[in-house]
């Protein structure tokens, strides 16, 4: 799908109100990357708004981003998770964008995400990282473990991702105002994805472009902790979005030691009618008690689960969708068609005489005065037309005149 030319945002500028456009670029310490990232933002989308977020930085990445022309705010809870929960909440747009600000991201192929975000419309696309594999920008390990995550996700949550740790993503308003992020760091990007999914709400991908880090600029990843992190996210996502199946499992288990630790016991009291293992019975009791906790416990949660969604369902519905209905254009063109002269749109179109307006002398204002208005009276006697004498037969008057 092609770029969006200026000519031709300019010309659905005239047709509708143009969409704002709003791109947040998380930032701790990348004086070295900010500004051509805002720059090239601001190349690729004209008239969008970069609001670059500086998320305690220590070096020059704020100055650096307002110079470039950025709206620059700051965020003091650490972490790209708190940055976009700010962001979202802060922000007030129709089209969303997040991108990292180390310039690993392609800024050219925004135009792209953001034409197939309105032509579909959708709520979310997910920008899939194209790497070269001979010369490869992903970290030792990294490419493994984003394919293993994306795996894992699709399993548990029964829907298909490529990149859910990609942080070049495009949204709807409805998406970002209806997203609760809870997450802190970087395992952001896995509670995106969780919340697209457990919503089925439409959404595409769209590959682009990505490199390694200029020089000078160090990455804050961290491969093992935020793994873990990532891990956490997924299994409390789970928890929270598939408690049937979480508690399930949980159930199973318990269920397991109850027979492996029961069985022994009720078949020494069938033989010989004592319990001479009284902990191992009580230990089997216990597991089949908690078992059956377990099972109620997910039960319950899953109602939970249902009555929250209905809750986000509605919440998503009351926004507007990325694009105009069609009714909306109709109402447009007719608005447009209705430009022109009086006698073309008819006189049931014609709009009613509007009051006419006299200024009084020293006053800047402008009453409204109404216009005279004709009362329909009863003719009066000048009115009315005067008698026309008729001719009377002879025979007629001569009857009269005879009486």
């Amino acid at each position: 799908m092609g770029q969006i030319e200026p000519a031709r945002l300019a010309a659905g500028a005239r047709r509708r109100k143009a969409p704002r456009i709003a791109a947040i670029v998380p930032c701790h310490n990348e004086e070295v990357t900010v500004a051509k990232v805002v720059t090239d933002l601001k190349a690729a989308v004209p008239g969008i708004t970069v609001y670059v977020y500086d998320n305690r930085s220590t070096d020059a990445t704020a100055q650096r981003a307002r110079a470039a022309g950025a709206v620059v705010r700051r965020e003091e809870r650490p972490g790209k998770g708190n940055v976009i929960r700010r962001a979202f909440s802060d922000i007030e747009a129709d089209v969303y964008v997040t991108i990292d600000g180390d310039d690993t991201y392609e800024a050219a192929d925004l135009p792209a995400m953001i034409e197939k975000l309105l032509s579909g419309p959708c709520d979310h696309v997910l920008g899939v990282r194209q790497d070269d594999p001979d010369n490869s920008a992903y970290r030792p390990g990294h490419a493994a473990g984003n394919a293993a995550f994306n795996r894992l996700t699709g399993k548990l949550f029964g829907d298909t991702v490529s990149d859910m740790l990609s942080g070049y993503r495009v949204y709807s308003r409805r998406f970002v105002k209806s997203f609760p992020a809870l997450s802190r760091r970087f395992e952001i990007e896995t509670e995106l994805t969780v919340h697209q999914m457990a919503l089925r709400l439409p959404g595409a991908e769209h590959p682009v472009g990505f490199r390694d880090r200029p020089a000078g600029s160090e990455s804050k990843l961290s491969t093992v902790k935020d793994g873990v992190r990532i891990l956490l996210t997924l299994a409390r996502l789970v928890r929270v979005e598939r408690p049937t199946a979480f508690y399930g499992v949980i159930t199973a288990l318990f269920a397991l030691g109850c027979v492996l630790f029961g069985v022994p016991v009720i078949a020494e009291f069938v033989r010989t009618g004592l319990v001479p293992r009284l902990p191992t019975a009580v230990l089997a009791a216990s597991c089949a008690l908690l078992a059956a906790l377990c099972a109620v416990a997910g039960l319950i949660l899953d109602g939970q689960r249902l009555a929250r969604r209905e809750v986000a369902r509605l919440r998503y519905l009351a926004l507007a969708t990325p694009v105009p209905t069609r009714a909306s254009r109709v109402d447009d063109t007719r608005r447009s068609a209705g430009t022109g002269a009086e006698g073309a749109r008819g006189p049931a179109a014609q709009r009613a005489p509007r009051p006419r307006r006299t200024q009084h002398p020293g006053s800047g204002a402008w009453p409204v005065v109404p216009r005279p208005v004709t009362v329909a009276h009863a003719p009066s006697a000048s009115d009315r037309p005067e008698p026309v004498d008729t001719p009377v037969p002879a025979s007629a008057a001569a009857g009269r005149h005879g009486d």
